[in-house]
């Protein structure tokens, strides 16, 4: 890259940037808070044919405890606040327990009542009219006590929870990464670099999925998790490069030569690598499930963006500031080799692994599978109030509404006749309903003659418990006298797991396929792409494993900073935090496989090939595996428990494959097939004779 080039690639970035930044808050407008149900299933329509009906849902939840001390009862409390919130704008209807109707809405002791909101507008119109709504009720029923749950209220406070943790994990993030650069690099300009790179490509993602979000739904939470993932990426992209540029300085290249080096091999080692993340997140798109295809989605356009502003920025950032890139290294006095040169211990311990490979990938394979272990009962779930600290507000009132009420909203399957229904069939029905088992009452909720009929079952199940299963598979088996649909939010929940689970193998499937054939475009090999597969499943494996561990069984939960433990993992997050371990998996068998094989051609000796490449390139693994780590690793602090999961199963995955896997069972198993590793059916058996890779 020219001199003036380069400082047109700057010039550009600071004014990408700037646009950037200004178009950011108009951005964040555009995206959505919920999606974690699929919209096209039985129990949606069911939500919609009920709301047509007379029996809309529910978006604020009030919980009104009135004061005895003064007279002011409950119900009475609650038919105030019903009144006046009736009256505001944006309000579409208000119902509560102060009926004699809706009883199932007071608690089981009478010293609280339900009133329940429905609100018009978009999500972020719902959310500020919920927060006047509660100042209202609480303004009108002073001595009375009001809280507040509901969709609207608990979604917006999850994600401004979620998006101030993030925040604050990327700060404590960056002193840690920007130091580790330091030890790596030997220089504070390049040890900046990274995260220079890094702050660009993060910046210049909100506003394209911003444009994005006014075609198709991105939940904010989900451009949040991105965001956080893709900071990990774009320091690994600028790791990498340039690393393989300090190695051709150390070399003797002069900076000219070295940069074209870097760029021509570990530039096309970061391309195929943002490929394979890419191919990983945009195979888990055909599972219909919004949240997981925006978070899919956010996470592609990052990964593209952090390694196309990566391989331009890098060079321009090199040429721009020469000498400065080498200089200023506060730690050369301890270091035992120069920067760029082979790892002795990653040397010694590569030669060690080749030796006994039986020994060694054997150890590494039970040790993994006792991780992956725990895998054997894993159970999928929905987020809910509980992603939430136990002592916060928002999880307090849920668990409240949940335990002291009948009909907490959460618990009431709702059963949908279509058709007009005679009052005799109809009430054989309602009998019907109410013997299945974790039924507790059956009324009429709404209806209209001639167009059909709304039921209201109350339960006594957990939504996305095995229970909630069965008892809307209870409900849904109970003859009809009519077309039915059975909706509610345990219905939902269920849908869209059984959805999930139908799509899992195609995704699956998809992304064997399309990550066998990067590979072998990458490795010009038909093995060394199946064994890569091979051994990113045994490593995601262990990541799977340990989440379900930590997350579903509560193991060492205290270590993570306490949160609850529902028995479930939510299957969104999981397939989007899967996904990203599988990333890194293949992204570091890129850049590791592309080096050994580089190393191949030069000597045809395939042991010393696996030692070389381990030796250059353990350092920089682990170099890269801790920069990931680091930086989502921070996300632990988060008081939201998905967060917490996403962020210890990002980095676990960046440490046991860097450490374990690239470190040990790899040159294991490369060391066993031996000149197999690069076997195609169309390639002369003497390797001098094929043409090289331009490998990292």
């Amino acid at each position: 890259m020219t001199l003036a080039r380069a400082r047109l690639v700057a010039l550009g970035a600071v004014l990408v940037v700037a646009c950037a930044a200004w178009l950011i808050p108009v951005s964040v407008a555009t995206f959505g808070r919920d999606g974690r149900v699929i919209e096209s299933s039985e129990a949606v329509r069911a939500r919609h044919a009920a709301e047509r009906l007379g029996a809309p849902p529910v978006d604020l939840v009030l919980t009104v405890t009135g004061d005895e001390r003064i007279g002011r009862t409950a119900v009475r409390a609650a038919q105030i606040v019903s009144a006046a919130l009736s009256r505001e704008s944006g309000v579409r209807a208000v119902w509560s327990g102060a009926t004699r109707d809706q009883s199932a809405l007071r608690s089981r002791d009478g010293a609280a009542v339900l009133v329940l909101v429905r609100l018009s507008g978009s999500v972020h119109e719902r959310e500020a009219t919920a927060d006047r709504l509660v100042e209202r009720a609480r303004d009108v029923v002073p001595a009375a006590t009001v809280e507040a749950g509901g969709p609207s209220w608990t979604l917006e406070r999850v994600d401004s929870r979620i998006e101030h943790d993030l925040l604050r994990a990327e700060l404590l993030a960056a002193p840690v990464v920007f130091v580790l650069l330091l030890i790596t690099y030997g220089s504070f300009v390049s040890a900046l670099m990274p995260v220079l790179v890094a702050g660009v490509a993060v910046l210049c993602t909100i506003p394209l999925l911003g444009g994005m979000a006014r075609l198709v739904d991105i939940s904010a939470f989900a451009v949040n998790a991105a965001l956080a993932i893709g900071f990990g990426l774009a320091v690994d992209y600028t790791l990498f490069l340039l690393a393989r540029y300090r190695e051709e300085l150390a070399d003797g290249l002069t900076r000219v030569e070295a940069l074209a080096v870097a760029v021509r091999t570990s530039g096309r080692s970061v391309l195929f690598s943002a490929a394979a993340v890419m191919v990983c997140l945009a195979a888990v798109t055909v599972i219909p499930v919004p949240l997981v295809r925006a978070l899919a989605l956010a996470g592609v356009t990052v990964t593209l963006l952090s390694a196309t502003v990566a391989l331009l920025l890098t060079p321009a950032c090199v040429v721009l500031l020469g000498p400065l890139c080498e200089r200023g290294d506060p730690f050369h006095r301890w270091r035992s080799t120069k920067l760029g040169q082979g790892s002795p211990f990653w040397r010694r311990a590569a030669q060690v692994v080749t030796r006994r490979w039986a020994v060694a990938g054997g150890v590494v394979v039970v040790l993994l599978g006792m991780m992956a272990w725990p895998f054997a009962h894993a159970r999928l779930g929905i987020m809910d109030h509980r992603v939430m600290p136990a002592s916060s507000p928002v999880a307090s009132v849920g668990e409240r509404v949940r335990a002291e009420f009948v009909g907490a909203p959460e618990q009431v399957v709702t059963v949908v006749l279509s058709q007009p229904t005679s009052a005799a069939r109809l009430a054989g029905y309602e009998h019907a309903l109410a013997a299945v088992q974790g039924v507790n009452g059956v009324r009429v909720a709404a209806g209209s003659p001639g167009a059909g009929t709304v039921l209201a079952a109350t339960t006594t199940v957990r939504v996305g418990s095995s229970s909630a299963a069965a008892l809307v598979e209870g409900i849904r088996a109970v003859p009809a006298p009519g077309p039915v649909m059975v909706g509610g939010r345990a219905a939902e929940v269920e849908d869209t797991l059984a959805a999930a689970r139908r799509a899992l193998p195609w995704a699956v499937a998809l992304l064997s396929v399309g990550l066998a054939l990067l590979l072998a475009l990458f490795t010009r090999s038909v093995v060394a792409p199946l064994k890569a597969l091979v051994v990113a499943v045994v490593s995601l494996g262990a990541s799977l494993g340990a989440l379900v561990a930590v997350f579903q069984d509560g193991t060492a939960r205290s270590v993570l900073g306490g949160f609850t433990v529902t028995g479930t993992l939510d299957i969104s997050l999981l397939l989007f935090t899967l996904a990203i371990a599988l990333a890194l998996s293949v992204d570091y068998e890129v850049f590791l496989l592309g080096r050994i094989r580089e190393e191949y051609q030069r000597s045809a000796d395939n042991p010393a090939a696996v030692v070389e490449g381990i030796a250059r390139t353990g350092r920089l693994m682990t170099s890269a595996a801790l920069a990931v780590a680091f930086s989502t690793s921070a996300m632990v602090t988060s008081s939201v428990s998905v967060i917490k999961m996403i962020g210890a199963g990002v980095a676990l995955a960046a440490l046991v494959d860097a450490v374990l896997v690239r470190g040990v069972l790899v040159p294991a198993v490369m060391a066993a097939l031996g000149p197999a590793n690069w076997w195609l059916p169309s390639a002369r058996r003497r390797p001098g004779l094929s043409a090289p890779p331009e490998a990292a």
